[in-house]
């Protein structure tokens, strides 16, 4: 990917996050193409979305910004970035659920209410 690429990536994934109701950071390695599409799925139909970018980018794009700045030190490993755009509580539910059934994905963190929040407030909020 050319610069041009990057900062793009970079300036949609600020836009993202700073739109979004809530933001919740997890991590994907193990899953495979099928359970990839699955969650996207079941993440549409709830109003949310998944993005996938370079630890790096993601680091960029949160660089600066007052209160999600604090996801930077989590961005490592395989990592994608799930915006909730209206229902907060219906993605996080799906987030919950799946990973109770694919174990490959795992809740980080998230930022809500203008705060970085654990993975446990995100079980809270699902439920």
């Amino acid at each position: 990917m050319n610069r041009q690429g990057k900062e793009l990536v970079v300036k949609e994934l600020k836009k993202d996050l700073l739109s979004s109701e809530a933001s919740f950071l997890i991590v994907y390695k193990g899953l495979n193409v099928k359970n990839m599409q699955q969650l996207r799925s079941d993440l549409r139909s709830k109003g949310g979305s998944l993005k996938v970018a370079k630890a790096r980018l993601m680091k960029l794009a949160v660089d600066g910004e007052s209160g999600i700045d604090g996801l930077s030190d989590l961005f490592k490993d395989q990592v994608g970035l799930v915006f909730a755009e209206q229902e907060v509580a219906g993605v996080a539910k799906v987030l919950s659920d799946f990973s109770k059934e694919n174990k490959a994905l795992e809740l980080v963190a998230g930022y809500f209410d203008s705060q970085v929040i654990a993975k446990e407030t995100i079980a809270q909020i699902a439920s």
